[in-house]
């Protein structure tokens, strides 16, 4: 039987070709691009259930983990009942239908649900310009292929349209040469001019999620990107709608109920905690963030031609020290939280929407339980527990890890653009949502601990002799010295276990356990303001917004985080997802696995 991964370079379509071309190269005629076998299409012996099935899907354990249903309970705040205007809904589906997007950050891990959910929704939805890093036109193209459309994740609209699902690809996926450091994004003049010309909405994911990467790495992803991507939207004839993926952390060392507020040029946490505390008034001054001045700061710091690690080091402290100084907690949700101010400051008569979701884990359904890619926040933990190199870590057992599924991440999303994508009719201004699970059903650290401690005692991970890897209940410390003394004290352990008589071997043993001992403490440390994180999300705007939806809207774009069993989710759904997608399934022996589903 024939291939049918779809091959972009050969599709027939009117302007592909322009399309996929820019700077720095053009497409060659006759492009074959790797076919994946049918086997490999349907992930061999794996079976994948897409959303609409009511049948099990099979875990990365290899258990049979139910489907969760497709029918809610209505949160709404409203005893169940509908309220005014529901009956019809916002309209999600039809609002996709002829609209163009420019997505950048495309092939990243929540833009891939995105775009899978779009395409699923509305066949007919218009292109879909996806930005991507890229030498030149064949290999974006070549990125586009192998980490968006030949994904696992887009399985269910695969079986969806069958034969055609080639030709329905390359007809709504553009491949865009670009980058957001760069002057219109980096996009060819008349790329850029036909994309002015014809899209309706512009989705900034584009981002650098490393808690503390070096400042101007950080700063020119961060801050200086969304103002090149507001600069080009100024040039668009029929934009409708700017929305900004940011993160629900671009709060930094808020405590207690936070709102869903838009940052201002020149807001910072320290003069809000500085007010609050009393301190300026005891003479500290409170510092004053100014954005040029810290992009100059960054970007006159760096040396081009230095690329030594303790210069790298050098730019990463600079980073935390300046974003603890205005009262962040790490260089990533600074620098988000000035990408936000930047947008805000230049949106004029754009209607822009800011969606801030929290921990961002796997699929809850859509379109299938556990798909994910990549380590996320709290999965190396995970990971390390169950292979049984860390059985404790720095968390305060009755604090909150505010996580939410991407699927319903993906799903506030295309609520608020529809809400808000509706041109003149909706107005110019701000909206921001937390799309998080901390103020309406939190999962709490010691929960999680004991979680982790279900699965992986019903389901281990076998070491290389195939034997169970058998976890001990995991334990929480309160303190940076609790945890650092447990460490260091297990790592010792370790070495004693493993002497050798040879004094070279016995060295080498006590240099890796130092090493690992100063990474996992690193590890703790990098975590700390968010496994002690002091404020809660309100997400009063995203639960309004899901009460406008009609019961079928609901149904199809569901996002209540309150709906979720975190006992079910994270022990049937993200772990077995996490070793499959992530693991590949490695660590596994057959004759070991256990039902997780008997939970």
């Amino acid at each position: 039987m024939g291939s049918s991964c779809v091959n972009l370079s050969r599709a027939v379509l009117p302007g592909f070709g322009a399309a996929a071309a820019a700077k720095g190269g053009s497409r060659r005629r006759g492009l074959l691009l790797p076919l994946m076998s049918s086997e490999r299409r349907h992930g061999g012996a794996a079976v994948v259930v897409c959303c609409t099935s009511s049948s099990s899907t099979t875990t990365a354990a290899g258990s049979s983990s139910r489907a969760p249903s497709s029918s809610f309970p209505a949160h709404d705040g409203l005893g169940g009942r509908d309220p005014p205007g529901a009956a019809g809904g916002i309209g999600v589906a039809e609002f996709l239908g002829g609209k163009n997007f420019l997505i950048t950050g495309g092939t990243g891990f929540l833009a891939k649900v995105l775009i899978e959910k779009i395409l699923r929704t509305n066949p007919d939805v218009g292109k879909i310009y996806v930005l991507i890093k890229a030498k030149d036109s064949e290999a974006a193209l070549r990125r586009l292929q192998n980490e968006v459309v030949d994904t696992e994740l887009f399985k269910c609209l695969q079986e969806i349209h069958g034969e055609g699902y080639d030709s329905f690809i390359a007809t709504k996926l553009v491949p865009v040469v670009g980058d957001v450091r760069e002057a219109n994004v980096g996009i060819a003049p008349d790329l850029a001019d036909e994309i002015a010309d014809q899209v309706d909405v512009i989705i900034n994911s584009a981002a650098n999620t490393t808690f503390d990467e070096r400042y101007d790495v950080a700063m020119e992803i961060n801050t200086v990107g969304p103002f090149r991507i507001m600069s080009f939207a100024q040039r668009f004839r029929r934009l409708k709608l700017f929305l900004q993926v940011s993160t629900a952390y671009v709060n930094g060392q808020r405590q207690g109920l936070v709102l869903e507020n838009p940052f201002r040029m020149g807001d910072t946490i320290a003069k809000e905690l500085g007010s609050s505390s009393g301190s300026e008034e005891e003479g500290y001054k409170i510092p004053v963030l100014d954005i040029e001045a810290e992009i100059k700061l960054a970007f006159s710091s760096r040396r081009h031609s230095d690329d030594s690690p303790s210069f790298a080091q050098e730019m990463k402290d600079l980073g935390l020290e300046r974003a603890k100084l205005h009262g962040w907690q790490d260089t990533y949700v600074f620098t988000k939280a000035m990408g936000e101010m930047v947008i805000n400051s230049m949106r004029g008569e754009i209607p822009v929407v800011t969606i801030r979701p929290s921990v961002i884990e796997s699929t809850w359904r859509d379109p299938f339980p556990g798909w994910m890619e990549g380590n996320r926040m709290m999965d190396p933990v995970i990971l390390y527990y169950g292979k049984g190199q860390l059985s404790g870590f720095l968390a305060d057992p009755d604090g909150v890890l505010d996580v939410v599924p991407a699927d319903m991440v993906v799903n506030a999303t295309l609520a608020s653009m529809a809400k808000h994508g509706g041109g003149a009719a909706s107005g110019p201004g701000m909206h921001v949502y937390h799309v998080s699970s901390s103020t309406v059903n939190p999962l709490v650290f010691g929960d999680l601990s004991r979680f982790l401690f279900h699965h992986f005692t019903r389901c281990p991970y076998s070491d290389a002799a195939g034997q169970p890897i058998l976890v001990p209940p995991m334990r929480l410390f309160d303190t940076m010295e609790q945890f650092a003394s447990y460490v260091e004290t297990d790592a010792l352990r370790s070495v004693r276990a493993s002497s050798s008589s040879s004094p070279a071997l016995a060295q080498r043993a006590r240099d890796l356990c130092a090493r690992s001992v100063e990474q996992t403490v690193h590890l703790g440390s990098i975590y700390q303001p968010y496994t002690f994180y002091g404020g809660r999300f309100d997400n009063g705007n995203t639960e309004a917004l899901f009460a406008a939806m009609s019961p079928a809207e609901r149904a199809r774009f569901h996002f209540d985080v309150r709906s979720v069993d975190w006992r079910d989710y994270i022990t049937n759904v993200h772990i077995p997802g996490l070793r499959k997608h992530v693991m590949k399934g490695r660590g596994v022996a057959a004759n070991q696995l256990l039902a997780s589903t008997s939970v």
